[in-house]
């Protein structure tokens, strides 16, 4: 299915990227009912907002990313307002002295990805089709900017009572460290205005069309639900994705720790997987599947967690003992394959004793996905070619 071309988004665009955020967000990335809602609410309020490409962003022009930090489960009960991400960025505007010329979204996630139109529709800024992950990391330096070098400070974190901090770190991993324990006291999760940058940086180094990803796959799966069908086949093909396992949920340990919702996802397997279990362990996101026999996907890969009957994603704090799901796997962007990238977000970053292998030489070594034929194929993602399965 060839997708529509965004430069205004609406209320239905709104639906569609959502979905396909949360899907694009291995799990993390902020609930994707709530930030909905807060997209939905601004543009009824101030009217749709323009989304523009990279490319016609001008060099000079200073573009900042807009973000909620914290563990998702917090914001089960501690729902933004979307007045603080205002005030992170009025605060850092007047540090600045500059105005902003347009936000983004810095990472694919339920709220990470509407908090953008959110502020936009409210500002009169437009939005950028790109991001710095391509997908959803539970740390403040695990973006494509860092790799490139791009500071994460001057950063400001902003809570609804009204508090405001100012960072200036020697690092983006110390910006890390102080902004986690801000976020913490500040009752688990903030908004942020952090990586300004010039608009010939978000060029270089940020991920294009992730928000036309993210609408393609929302759309098919909500067509796929109007014509009474099953969407994983479509979600698979635009996503260049592999479906990994199909099970029930039987038990979910999980806790929020250092402000992030940490814990492991046990999936007995169903139809062909039957007699198998997976077990998922996230951190905020999904970051390692893997059987008693084999690893299935590990991060910097995406993992997501599809309702086995609708595809529509679920998140890490949406997962339920007893529900029947389909885990899918997805190349990640070619930056995160990377030395520099694998250090960054790679296995033994989280402390897992395993070698990252592409998810698509996995799926291969194990030779689950009978009828599938490995080839190179035009990627639609990342408008670059890469090997991928499509399943016949």
């Amino acid at each position: 299915m060839e997708g529509i071309v965004l430069r205004k988004i609406g209320k239905q665009e709104i639906e569609d990227i959502a979905v396909g955020a949360a899907l694009l967000g291995t799990g993390g990335g902020g609930d994707p009912y709530i930030g909905k809602l807060m997209a939905l609410q601004a543009i009824d309020e101030f009217g749709p907002v323009t989304l523009i490409e990279p490319d016609e962003v001008p060099d000079d022009a200073l573009v900042v990313p807009s973000a909620m930090m914290g563990a998702p489960t917090v914001m089960l009960e501690k729902v933004p307002s979307g007045e603080e991400a205002i005030e992170a960025f009025l605060k850092l505007e007047e540090f600045l002295g500059e105005k902003i010329y347009a936000t983004f979204p810095i990472e694919a996630g339920g709220l990470n990805s509407m908090l953008p139109f959110v502020l936009a529709a409210r500002l009169g800024l437009p939005v950028v089709d790109a991001d710095g992950m391509g997908r959803a990391f539970p740390e403040l330096q695990m973006v494509t900017f860092y790799l490139d070098g791009i500071s994460a400070t001057p950063a400001v974190l902003a809570d609804e009572k009204g508090n405001t901090v100012l960072l200036s770190t020697i690092d983006n991993l110390w910006t890390e460290r102080i902004a986690r324990a801000a976020t913490v006291q500040m009752g688990g999760s903030a908004m942020t205005a952090m990586y300004s940058m010039r608009g010939i940086n978000l060029k270089k180094s940020g991920i294009p069309n992730i928000l036309q990803l993210e609408a393609d796959i929302g759309r098919s799966i909500r067509l796929a639900k109007e014509n009474n069908v099953n969407p994983l086949q479509e979600v698979l093909n635009i996503v260049n994705g592999f479906k990994l396992f199909e099970g029930k949920i039987i038990d979910v340990d999980r806790k929020t720790e250092s402000g992030f919702a940490k814990g492991i996802a046990t999936i007995e397997g169903l139809n062909e997987y039957e007699g198998e279990t997976l077990k998922l362990y996230f951190q905020n996101e999904h970051l390692l599947a893997r059987t008693d026999r084999e690893i299935l996907c590990v991060t910097p890969d995406l993992i997501a967690v599809l309702d086995a009957e609708t595809s529509i994603p679920i998140t890490t704090e949406g997962i339920r003992y007893g529900a029947r799901c389909v885990v899918i796997g997805i190349p990640c962007h070619p930056k995160w394959r990377t030395e520099k990238g694998i250090a960054t977000v790679g296995p033994g970053y989280f402390g897992y004793d395993v070698d990252y292998i592409p998810v698509e030489e996995l799926v291969k070594q194990r030779g689950r996905n009978k009828g599938t034929t490995p080839g190179w194929w035009i990627c639609r993602r990342f408008r670059r070619t890469t090997l991928c399965c499509h399943i016949r």
